[in-house]
């Protein structure tokens, strides 16, 4: 797979064959064109709150040789957040019964009970994983499991913690947030699928109306758009572009995890090494002087190998995020932005496309630049209660990422 030359890769070096889905979006509806010509909205003070929102939108007509596979949820789910905490994220197995290859070529997803359906993501395992992703759902009690930034399941998850592995992992597919239309994809490209592929549905519940408690079931469903595809049919790629998080405690806060060696400590104790040792990876390969700079806004430079098509792009933080971009030589006469998100919302990660796409290649560079702002930890519900600290990359919903993640096409010249 080409891939800018950067060792940061390897950390969600798995989305590599992530969001295909989102190349060659077609305009069908509000929302689709919203998605292309505005950035998220803003993270408000006191946001991840729940949605009003109505049923996702009537999909567009089924194309020559495309047919739709609807997967719901096996069982209706009761969200039961921790105590204090009015939030759950709920990852479902549902298997769209592939016995021949298909490529997706449009994903929708159908909400049932909008009044705590928050947002959702929609993840394609490939056949090699889905044993990790079957054994995982049945050791776990209830229906589905818990997760958070992923399928949460490892070896089957959208990081890749072994620079040497070629497995895929698990494809970041679709973002839904309510009122969106079907992320419909041109109908000679999409996201190639293997007899075997497992779809893994999280929806995050949120029950802030009614202070944590009960608020009735959910059973929603994922629809696939399918075909078997022509020899012109193009498979795509995507680039995970990522940045280091260095950010300290607010003037106001104080704590012994405030304390970067003893947040890092504590995200191995919880994530393992692989995930500990990371931030400093991200130091050394970004940072000039070699050291931490602590701050808001951070950035890394990543040079590209080989030609490709740049068609689009989504930017991935976690609640602390204010704005994120994307950058094509910044500092010279062919400077161009690739991906502008001014204002984060950690619920309406969508994708952005340029105006035209955009060719990159050999001696060019790729610079994405996160600002997050810790002052937002206080006025979160999910953070709010959570002691104060310096924040470095992790998995956790306290913890943070900076990913900028192109979908392109190669090129042979």
């Amino acid at each position: 797979m080409t891939r800018p030359e950067s060792p940061l890769l390897r950390r969600f070096g798995a989305a590599a064959m992530a969001l295909a889905t989102v190349f060659a979006v077609a305009a069908c509806g509000p929302s689709a064109d919203n998605a292309a010509d505005n950035p998220a909205a803003p993270a408000a003070s006191g946001s991840h709150s729940a949605h009003a929102g109505a049923s996702s939108a009537p999909p567009q007509p089924l194309r020559d040789g495309e047919r739709f596979v609807d997967l719901k949820m096996p069982e209706a789910y009761t969200p039961a957040p921790p105590e204090g905490a009015v939030d759950e994220y709920r990852c479902q197995v549902l298997d769209p019964g592939l016995t021949e290859e298909a490529f997706l070529t449009g994903t929708q997803v159908m909400p049932d009970n909008v009044a705590i359906a928050h947002h959702g993501i929609v993840y394609a395992v490939q056949p090699d994983d889905a044993a990790a992703v079957r054994e995982h759902d049945a050791k776990t009690p209830g229906l589905g499991w818990q997760c958070f930034g992923g399928t949460g399941v490892e070896g089957a998850d959208v990081e890749d913690d072994d620079e040497e592995s070629t497995d895929p992992g698990a494809a970041w597919v679709d973002t839904w947030a309510p009122g969106a239309a079907e992320t419909l994809l041109d109908q000679d490209a999409g996201f190639k699928l293997e007899p075997g592929s497992l779809i893994v549905f999280q929806m995050h519940y949120n029950l802030l109306a009614t202070d944590g408690k009960a608020a009735g079931s959910d059973r929603s469903a994922v629809r696939l758009r399918l075909t078997d595809g022509t020899p012109q049919t193009r498979e795509l790629e995507t680039w995970s572009l990522g940045a280091p998080t260095d950010l300290p405690c607010t003037a106001d806060e104080s704590g012994p995890l405030c304390d970067r060696a003893a947040s890092i400590a504590d995200v191995t104790k919880r994530f393992g090494s692989e995930v500990g040792e990371f931030a400093d990876e991200q130091v050394e390969e970004c940072n000039k002087s070699g050291v931490p700079e602590p701050g808001d806004t951070q950035s890394c430079d990543h040079e590209v190998e080989e030609p490709v098509t740049v068609f689009a792009g989504f930017g991935h933080m976690h609640m602390l995020g204010r704005s994120l971009k994307v950058e094509l030589n910044p500092g010279t006469p062919k400077a161009k932005v690739l991906l502008d998100v001014p204002q984060f919302d950690f619920d309406n990660q969508r994708m952005v496309k340029p105006p035209s796409p955009v060719e990159a290649g050999p001696g060019d560079t790729l610079r994405v630049t996160c600002t997050h702002d810790a002052g937002l930890r206080e006025q979160l519900p999910q953070l709010s209660k959570l002691p104060p600290r310096y924040v470095v990359w992790g998995d956790g919903t306290g913890d943070e990422m900076c990913i900028g993640i192109m979908t392109v096409s190669p090129r042979t010249s």
